[in-house]
């Protein structure tokens, strides 16, 4: 067996992303400041729903004021599209203007964009637009937003329905229920989460009038789909005419994938103005103007054989679309829904989707989109079946598990999984928690009057499919390589990564490997990140374009050598005739006489339609004060099935990563909406919760790969893993305390300290009757 390469696959190699971020160099959207730029703002709505007549003569006389536009300044352009939509009975969705019209449908919908000379002219600006505000009745929540009589988001879509459709077989899963020796049955709240990554969004748009075109320098995590979405579908424009630019992006998770407003409007106004505009958005525009993540309703059914064998599963989940459809908004709770099987063994299912407009910020994919959602549904309903037949949680899942024998193994909503030892990684996650020690430790922490608990959240999802991405690769003059590609870094480590794959070919350093993403004019395609696409994808591609790159290298290089290809080495930047010390260094062959140019690049296409399947087992042991309902986290085990691992450093800083989002979600972020006013209560940071690093533990993390059997590197996506398995891990385990000691079997996210010290006195009360 080979040596590994030093910075190759597989390598603990140190992000080469960091040093200059780290030094404060790097370049961020609003870093980019033209001279003599413009600056933006939106006026946004205070109603959740309301009439409105917008007049805006005064503040155009402002000092410094360029161009205020409201709905009737746009209304030849496009709304923003829905990019999803049913195979069977497709849906008509409403229009999602660029600027509202006579109706606003959120607290923060768009009615006016005011442009001036600084920031503080556009603020006195949007203070002096006079609006007059109509309010009307708001639909706040799906179980409400369904009921009769409840207030309509969209008269064309009666009973705020988007649309009411099954997923898999009705009938085998009524059988299967009539046969149970028992049923389990949860119902449970996903709650809306807003997503705070540490950049808000942020654009930059120049206008060059000789050519008629536009530069858009943007925060995104993708920008040829962006480009594409606001040329063809909004500003109806030829995609030649705009450039987008994509520096250094401070996170997305999902949310910095999709088309907003002010993209759309920043460049409307370049282009009028002939001038460069800025926009930046501050933190409380984004809690009202980003798309928001998870909000689904649920009930969901087990039926249950004698022996514990589960027989069959329904579910009835309605998801919260927000005002209006965000890109892939419907998709979110009806793709997630065919993961609802998860790991198990569930030969008849069957779900009832529906998706529900409020009045609130539209909803959209965040970290796992979907697949999140279906694991705590069925990980948490799994924990009740337990409960329900006097079994552990770990022998029940032992008990249902996917046997590795069975792989390939197609699932009742035909999701196909390739490989996995789903048992082999719980048992390993127990080993390292000492679970069979469990009760002495729980028999400890209640002598000085605390209650413990360990939960399980065991998961599959489904990544890869964004579709295909080329990568291109050159040798350049320097004898380094650079690596021309359509994915988008928000802080992954593409760049690293990358040229961990170059290295395994060519033995070339990290600082000899150059990663350009994120410039339509310099990359001809790409599909951006998102769906933990980019390795999977984006990595096979480059693996490809090295491969071939390095073939026609061995070509130049043997006559230049005069041997044959087949005697050729490559390490380390150098072409060598095996076993003797003649060679010819890269930089050499680059600049070679007569060597045709086409020669020193090579591209690659890769796509995945059939996906990966990460899957895992999180572990959570928590510690509950009663007196005060505060949770603190203990233990925290992770083992991970990845297929190959890439870099275990980056890995281990994406599990880590997303195990505090799905925590922060567990235990305490919750976008709570006014029911009756429609007010975003948590706006701002001050009033919504994000997990800090005292909030988490100190978390041990290992995988149990099976390599990938339908990906040519064997590799599993892995950036959204760590937001899947956490939120049942937390619950299950908060659960399991609850219940041993106070016999309550259910808490929703986010189990606050205020949730579960009411939950206890509840207990308390009707027990003292």
């Amino acid at each position: 067996m080979a040596a590994p390469i030093k910075f190759g696959v597989g390598q603990s190699v140190v992000r080469k992303e960091d040093d200059a971020l780290i030094r404060g160099k790097g370049r961020y959207t609003d870093d980019h400041a033209p001279q003599a730029s413009m600056h933006a703002l939106v006026l946004r709505s205070p109603h959740a729903h309301a009439k409105f007549t917008i007049n805006a003569t005064r503040a155009r006389s402002l000092p410094g004021i360029g161009a205020i536009l409201t709905a009737e300044d746009v209304k030849d352009l496009g709304g923003l599209p829905c990019l999803f939509n049913l195979e069977v009975n497709p849906f008509t969705g409403p229009p999602y203007a660029i600027l509202a019209r006579d109706v606003v449908r959120h607290v923060g919908d768009a009615v006016a964009f005011v442009v001036a000379d600084t920031v503080d002219q556009a603020r006195d600006a949007i203070e002096a637009i006079e609006v007059n505000w109509t309010p009307l009745p708001a639909t706040i929540g799906v179980a409400n937003a369904v009921k009769k009589g409840a207030p309509q988001v969209w008269p064309e879509h009666p009973g705020n329905v988007l649309f009411d459709v099954p997923i898999g077989d009705k009938k085998a899963t009524e059988a299967a229920f009539a046969k149970a020796h028992a049923v389990a049955e949860i119902s449970i709240v996903n709650p809306r989460a807003v997503i705070n990554f540490m950049e808000t969004r942020a654009a930059v748009c120049e206008y060059d009038a000789k050519r008629d075109h536009l530069t858009l320098t943007v925060g995104s995590q993708g920008s040829h789909r962006l480009r594409d979405i606001l040329c063809q579908n909004v500003l109806k424009i030829p995609v030649e005419k705009m450039r987008v630019i994509c520096p250094d992006v401070g996170g997305g998770f999902g949310t910095k994938l999709f088309p907003y407003r002010e993209y759309a409007l920043i460049a409307v106004a370049a282009r009028r103005l002939r001038r460069s505009v800025k926009w930046t958005a501050d933190r409380s525009d984004h809690f009202v103007g980003d798309a928001q993540g998870r909000d689904n309703v649920t009930t969901a059914r087990m039926a249950l054989g004698q022996d514990g064998k589960f027989l069959g599963m329904d579910v009835d989940l309605m998801g919260d679309m927000g005002a209006y459809l965000s890109t892939f908004g419907p998709y979110i709770p009806h793709g997630g829904a065919g993961m609802l099987p998860g790991l198990y063994d569930i030969q008849a299912f069957h779900c009832r989707v529906r998706t529900v407009f409020t009045h609130t910020v539209p909803v959209d994919a965040y970290r796992g989109a979907g697949r999140p959602e279906a694991a705590y549904v069925v990980e948490r309903l799994v924990d009740a079946a337990a409960r329900k037949l006097g079994m552990t949680p770990d022998a029940i899942r032992r008990k249902n598990f996917i046997s590795p024998r069975a792989m390939p193994y197609k699932t009742a909503t035909g999701k196909v999984y390739d490989s996995g030892d789903f048992t082999a990684h719980m048992k390993r996650a127990m080993e390292i928690a000492n679970w069979k020690e469990f009760p002495k430790r729980a028999k400890a922490a209640k002598k000085q009057g605390l209650v413990r608990g360990i939960g399980l959240g065991t998961y599959v999802e489904v990544c890869g499919t964004m579709g295909e991405e080329t990568a291109n690769v050159a040798l350049d003059p320097d004898g380094g390589v650079t690596i021309l590609i359509g994915t988008q870094s928000s802080g992954q480590g593409h760049q690293t990564a990358y040229a961990q794959i170059v290295a395994e070919q060519f033995g070339l350093t990290p600082d000899r490997v150059r990663t350009l993403q994120g410039d339509t004019d310099k990359i001809a395609t790409g599909l951006g990140t998102g769906g933990s696409a980019s390795i999977p994808t984006g990595g096979v591609s480059v693996e490809r374009a090295t491969r071939t790159l390095g073939a026609n290298l061995r070509e130049i290089a043997a006559e230049a050598l005069e041997t044959s290809a087949g005697d050729l080495e490559i390490s380390g930047g150098i072409v060598r005739i095996a076993g003797t010390d003649r060679s010819i260094t890269f930089a050499d062959l680059a600049r070679r006489p007569g060597v045709d140019p086409s020669k020193l690049k090579a591209s690659a296409t890769f796509t995945s339609a059939d996906g990966t399947f990460p899957n895992g087992t999180h572990l959570a042991e928590v510690e509950i004060d009663p007196a005060t309902g505060i949770i603190r986290i203990v233990s925290y085990v992770i083992v991970d099935d990845f297929g190959v691992t890439l870099n275990p450093l980056l890995l281990a800083g994406q599990v880590h990563g997303g195990a505090m989002q799905g925590i922060g979600q567990a235990l305490m972020e919750h976008a709570v909406y006014d029911p009756k006013s429609g007010q975003l209560v948590t706006g701002t940071l001050m009033d919504y919760a994000l997990p800090r690093a005292t909030d988490g533990p100190s978390f041990v993390f290992e995988t149990h790969n099976v390599p990938c059997k339908t990906n040519p590197l064997g590799v599993k996506g892995a950036g959204e893993a760590g937001a899947i398995g956490s939120c049942p891990a937390v619950v299950n385990a908060i659960i399991d305390g609850l219940w041993r000691e106070y016999k309550i079997d259910h808490i929703d996210m986010p189990a606050t300290p205020e949730r579960v010290w009411i939950a206890i006195r509840e207990h308390q009360r009707r027990h003292s009757l």
